[in-house]
This record gives structure tokens, sequence and C-alpha cells, in this order.
């Protein structure tokens, strides 16, 4: 099988790690993001999400990533839970 070097993408958006995210009063959260050309840094947009488009985001990434295992360092709401008698709710 023939591998092929690794491209990089034309344009990449991520989120900016370096950034947190926050909560405006008026409940819209601000995810920073970096956004890059060929793997050049071009702008640092925001995504503004209310409560609830926040709160879908969420539930489709739990979705998602079921069946994975949680990172060590991943929070709280990512890891078993168990309960007496051994049976464990995520």
């Amino acid at each position: 099988m023939r591998r092929t070097a690794h491209k990089t993408p034309e344009w990449q958006i991520e989120r900016a790690a370096d950034r947190p995210v926050t909560r405006d009063q008026d409940g819209t959260l601000t995810v920073p993001l970096r956004l890059a050309h060929f793997g050049e840094h071009m702008a640092s947009p925001s995504l503004l999400l209310t409560v609830a488009e926040a709160e879908n985001l969420h539930a489709s990434l739990c979705y998602a990533l079921d069946g994975e295992p949680a990172p060590d360092d991943a929070p709280d709401c990512r890891k078993p839970i168990q309960y007496p008698g051994g049976r464990q709710r995520f």
C-alpha cells in the first residue's frame, strides 16, 4: 500500500485553547476560535451560542463521544459514576 504525504488543509478552524469560553450577562456563550489558511493564522473569530444552542451542542458531542474512553483530564461530566451494587451510569 502506498502512503501519501499528509497535506495541510487549505482552511482550518479550531477552538483557540489558549482563550477560555466565556458567558456574557445575557447568557450568550462565546467560544474563541482560530482560523488558518494553509497553516497560517488569518483571524480569531468567535462562535456565539445561546444557552439552548450550547446545550444542543453539548448533547450532540456527548452522543458523538459515546463509547470513547474519557481521558484523565476530562471534565467530571465525562467520567462514569459508580453506584452501590456496581452499576455504572453516565
